[in-house]
């Protein structure tokens, strides 16, 4: 998984040396106010603290007092009291005091400087022209968030407590317990059902009609993480795959980070459930970084976008006593202003702005179920001050490492129904997100309704919030930039043998929420962590420090997914197979029929060799690999005859299928098989083993990579024919070099404007992205449907031979009476 940075650079980050040559969009003067309004990414430690070893947790915690709890995924709070901060009780104003005080310092900080008195040459030199004019419009934001009569702020917290505005603050929230589907879902399962049977028919070329709804196989499209380039990618695929008919046929669609952003799109207002609308959006909004001042700030001072984008913040500071905003919530906000905002920035919608809103697109099942996904660091510590104690650490190193396996990360799912854990047994509704809870409840003053549901711009933020990573994670990113600096390897050695504390320390807060599951220890699992129970909030960040596939909602056993489709655009696919880190999750939950084994290739191939490989045995015809397969067999040496691709090889498609044969409970289960091959001459061997009754899972998946076959150019883009598209070489030939990329010509392990650090993307690179994504999917089109077909006859005859069963039973019992 690939880190974005928390400071918002214009170009990527591959080098030390590309990066003393990049300039900065915003200065990190610009930031560093912005940054005392929550958490910090920089965590600054008392003398006392700096003399031990690194403790557990976010930045935030490293601050506080040995007795609070060290959970990164969480923060402690008694609530029957109230606490003293600075000398003031904290009361339901609180959290907004203190966001209001903290913003006056980013006007002091600006307003402070003497521009006038600053040669031009200083000034060009460490801050743009626009940065002289932020004083005026950071006073004009302060004035509008000051909460006086006739403010924004004033009028958006009043329209908050209006339930004609805000129906959902009227209804009355609970904390539903159990591993069963809430009955929103299970009512839309059925209605999908229904929509999918007649893509199908269509799909497959079936007459209407003859598909029974038992046949219908239950169908699970997802996406990976990695910022912009992951949802102008997975748009492509998507796009493909509506192209096809195969959209029609999905049931649940699942995303990570880049790809949550993709589904929040989608179903909006702003693309009308359209590829082709939510592409052009793309080209539309993505050309400016999301974060450049004078845009952002524009779009925050000017109506009707400054209360678009601002409602959220003010009734999560005000509705929350304990709320925060920190690094994650600005991420947000800044993403929103971009994403959500459209071309024309007038035609707006706050139904947009909330979650749960999307359950409208999905009445009569007329669109796949979006599942959201975000993760809770937990680490346990060892109870008592003695954990703090350097000399006691060293000498006692068994129960260290013993706690440390005990570390892990919670999965949360959200859809437009229910915020669920799994692990917990428990969610809330939707639009309940956002209030407090405890003891199973809401917390709702007598005679007062409450909050509104939290807004999307806060849960974009989360999403794809992979900042908030470990130390661990960051030197994992940066180990390949300073692999050949002098005295690496000592350094590599010793960081190494302090990976277990590195793990332990976020440096950048998580985004938080309204921990709903406050005091229910005695209702809940036994298993699950005892801090959680004692903590007001949730502290959640991307899903990809996870995994960065989201698999395991889709492993649910109420969805019975039967295919699942993954599109992966992550910027280290060769180095992490995020399939084969599902197989211990499948053992632990026994879950049936997930191929055991599926994933990346060997690490010693290179992806070029692999697209070289693939490009010979597209052209190679049918005959001359007939002929090849005839001399093996003649020779007798059909195992031995280099086939081009290996098993273990990764294609454009890849498809694994599991099984659900019967196993002694501790035997281990077989390993998944690999269909539709390149290297496999008859593909009806695969067609056979998709349609046993034993058959599990089908996973088929679509990894991001070049692809010279694809098209030259995009349909959007000139022909390469004008003399503007040429260049002279030394020896004075001319040869082309195009001006922008086309879907032939992309490498995502290479380009620099594919990075998952680069926030800005040009119409051509929109459309090339796009047109890669689509040409890799061409490329296994037909392996996808002959999945679908074959797991599709397979359930056909698992209820026929069930049918018969039945009508032969019944039969002996009329003969009987």
């Amino acid at each position: 998984m690939a880190l974005p940075s928390p400071f918002l650079l214009s170009g990527s980050i591959y080098s030390i040396s590309t990066q003393l040559r990049l300039k900065w969009i915003v200065p990190p003067a610009v930031y560093a106010p912005l940054l005392i309004s929550g958490g910090s990414p920089y965590s600054q430690l008392s003398r006392e603290e700096s003399s031990s070893e690194p403790r557990t947790v976010s930045s935030k915690s490293l601050a506080q007092d040995s007795q609070n709890c060290q959970i990164t995924g969480s923060s402690s709070h008694d609530p029957s009291k109230a606490t003293e901060r600075n000398g003031e009780t904290d009361d339901i104003k609180s959290a907004w005091t203190n966001f209001t005080r903290k913003f006056g310092v980013i006007k002091d900080s600006f307003g402070t400087i003497e521009w006038p008195t600053i040669s031009s040459n200083i000034k060009n030199y460490i801050a743009p022209d626009w940065a002289r004019l932020l004083p005026e419009t950071v006073q004009k934001l302060q004035r509008e968030l000051s909460m006086a009569p006739g403010s924004l702020a004033d009028e958006i917290w009043k329209e908050a407590q209006d339930v004609n505005i805000n129906p959902e603050i009227a209804r009355d929230a609970r904390v539903r317990v159990g591993d069963n589907l809430c009955q929103e879902e299970q009512i839309f399962q059925r209605r999908r059902r229904e929509f999918a049977a007649r893509a199908l028919a269509r799909y497959l070329d079936i007459k209407d009609g003859d598909i029974d709804l038992d046949d219908v196989p239950v169908i699970a499209m997802c996406g990976s993480g990695g910022g912009l380039r992951t949802l102008i990618a997975s748009t492509g695929s998507c796009l493909a795959a509506h192209e096809a008919g195969l959209w029609d046929c999905v049931t649940y669609t699942a995303g990570v980070s880049g790809s949550c952003w993709l589904q929040a799109l989608y179903n909006s207002s702003l693309t009308g459930r359209d590829f082709h609308r939510l592409v052009d959006h793309l080209k539309n909004r993505l050309g400016i970084h999301f974060a450049f001042p004078p845009e952002a700030l524009n779009l925050l001072t000017t109506a009707p976008t400054n209360k678009y984008l601002l409602n959220g913040l003010v009734e999560k500071l005000k509705g929350d006593p304990d709320a925060d905003f920190g690094l994650v919530d600005i991420y947000g906000l800044l993403l929103g202003a971009r994403l959500l905002v459209p071309g024309g920035e007038l035609d707006l919608s706050d139904r947009d702005m909330k979650l749960s809103n999307q359950t409208e697109y999905l009445r009569n099942g007329a669109n796949p179920l979006p599942i959201y996904t975000a993760v809770r660091h937990e680490i346990p510590s060892i109870e008592g001050k003695e954990d703090f104690n350097p000399m006691w650490r060293r000498s006692t190193e068994r129960p260290k490492e013993a706690v440390m396996r005990e570390a892990w990360f919670q999965w949360f799912e959200l859809t437009p129904y229910e915020f669920f854990c799994e692990e917990l047994n428990a969610g809330i509704p939707t639009w309940a997100l956002g209030r407090r809870f405890h003891n199973g409840r809401n917390v709702m003053q007598l005679g007062e309704n409450g909050v509104p549901e939290l807004r999307l711009l806060g849960l974009m933020g989360i999403w794809g919030s992979a900042f908030c990573a470990t130390l661990s994670h960051y030197y994992k990113e940066i180990r390949p930039v300073v692999k050949g600096l002098a005295g690496f390897n000592g350094i590599d050695s010793l960081i190494e043998e302090k990976n277990k504390d590195l793990i332990r320390v976020h440096p950048i807060d998580p985004g938080s929420i309204p921990n709903y599951v406050l005091g229910m220890e005695d209702n809940l699992p036994s298993t699950c962590p005892k801090s959680i129970f004692k903590s007001s909030h949730l502290q959640l960040m991307d899903a990809g420090m996870s995994n960065n596939l989201p698999i395991y909602p889709l492993l649910r056993p109420e969805r019975n997914v039967d295919i699942i489709i993954a599109f992966d655009a992550s910027a280290d696919i060769k180095q992490e197979n995020w399939l084969s880190v599902v197989d211990g999750y499948a053992r632990q939950r026994g879950i049936q029929g997930w191929p055991i084994g599926a994933g990346w290739p060997k690490a010693c191939t290179e992806p070029e060799d692999v697209v070289k490989t693939l490009t010979e045995t597209r052209t190679m015809d049918k005959n001359s690999s007939g002929d090849r397969l005839s001399v093996a067999q003649e020779q007798g040496s059909l195992k031995n005859q280099p086939s081009g691709l290996e098993d273990s090889d990764l294609t454009y498609c890849n498809v694994w299928l599991g099984t659900k044969q019967e196993r002694a409970s501790d035997e281990e289960p077989p390993p998944s098989r690999r269909l539709f091959h390149p290297s496999h001459e008859d593909y009806h061997e695969s067609d056979f083993e998709l349609m046993r009754p034993d058959s599990g899972i089908a996973v088929v998946y679509f990894p991001f990579l070049p692809n010279p076959s694809a098209p030259d150019r995009c349909p959007s883009q000139p022909p390469k024919s004008s003399p503007s598209d040429t260049t002279t070489v030394k020896d004075g030939s001319e040869t082309f070099k195009p001006l922008a990329p086309s879907p032939r010509s992309i490498k995502p392990d290479v380009d620099d404007f594919l990075s998952t650090w680069n926030f800005v993307y040009t119409p051509q690179q929109v459309d090339a992205v796009v047109g890669l994504a689509q040409a890799n999917f061409a490329e296994g089109e037909a392996q996808v449907k002959r999945v679908v077909r074959g797991v599709y006859e397979r359930k056909r005859r698992a209820r026929l031979q069930k049918e018969a069963t039945c009508g032969d039973k019944a039969e002996g019992s009329k003969r009987r009476e």
